[in-house]
């Protein structure tokens, strides 16, 4: 699920293509995206721990506080991956793909030469194994690509549009449709052309009905990485499909609990503003 926390907390891509068509501060949606993506970590966690202690999945040993400096020792290199990563993002010295990158060429060091846990022949079979799957979740967007034309050629942002001008609704019943609209969209369309074709046609009711920009910025992301997990059309669904070679039925009954508790979170990021603005506003943020 790590893939949901990602894009909100800084460095996000999809905030800032919000920011490409809101007008927005950046930095401002940056900060408006710590507390929500701390939530969605701390929920997910929560019904992690309570799925491991229903179902009794073992248990490491606790190591023993003489040995802990040891463990940490060995464990340093490691543990400087992290650092390493959002080094390179935060200083600009790369973009987040190209710190993914570094980071992925050092864990593969590190796993050779440091810790002697793989060998040329399992980097074989990673590489071979990686372009399979990579290959699977290419045609999977190129049909997504394809449904976003076809919503594109039917001009049904404009249709949208046109439905909401006919319609006078209050701020909260505006937020609610917006949110159940983008939770059906999630279950079909990648979350680019979400925030490319569809946001730009809900924006301007926003504003007018007085929903802070930044606020609403925040809740549309969040909600279109919750249509990653989203049946039928979820693309981390597929990934993991590929990758941890479980079948797709399986894995989407084992999903949804944490889709319930995702849209709970959902739900108080939406209605509950203060979890989006304060920490902007504590920074100066005026809107």
């Amino acid at each position: 699920m790590r893939r949901q926390t990602q894009p909100i907390i800084p460095p996000s891509i999809p905030l800032v293509l919000y920011a490409l068509i809101s007008d927005t501060s950046v930095g401002y949606l940056f900060l408006g995206g710590v507390i929500p993506g701390l939530l969605l970590g701390a929920v997910q966690s929560g019904l992690i721990a309570a799925v491991a202690k229903r179902r009794h999945f073992p248990v490491e040993e606790r190591v023993p506080l003489r040995e802990l400096p040891r463990v940490t020792w060995e464990a340093t290199p490691a543990l400087l991956m992290p650092v390493i990563l959002l080094g390179c993002m935060w200083s600009g010295i790369t973009t987040p793909t190209e710190a993914a990158a570094v980071a992925a060429a050092y864990a593969l060091l590190l796993s050779a030469l440091l810790y002697r846990s793989i060998r040329m022949k399992d980097v074989y079979h990673s590489l071979v194994s990686s372009a399979r799957v990579t290959v699977s979740i290419g045609m999977l967007i190129a049909g997504a690509m394809v449904f976003n034309y076809v919503i594109t050629a039917e001009n049904i942002p404009r249709s949208l549009s046109v439905f909401l001008k006919a319609h006078e609704l209050s701020p909260v019943m505006y937020l609610l449709f917006v949110n159940v609209l983008l939770l059906i969209l999630g279950c079909f369309l990648e979350g680019t052309t979400i925030i490319l074709v569809i946001l730009p046609v809900l924006l301007p009711t926003a504003q007018a009905l007085g929903i802070d920009p930044v606020h609403f910025g925040v809740m549309a992301v969040v909600n279109i990485m919750i249509g990653l997990v989203t049946p039928p059309y979820g693309l981390l669904l597929f990934m993991m499909n590929k990758i941890a070679d479980v079948p797709l039925r399986d894995m989407v009954r084992e999903v949804m609990p944490f889709l319930y508790v995702m849209i709970g979170a959902l739900a108080l990021i939406a209605f509950v503003p203060g979890f989006v603005l304060w920490l902007p506003r504590l920074m100066g943020y005026t809107g």
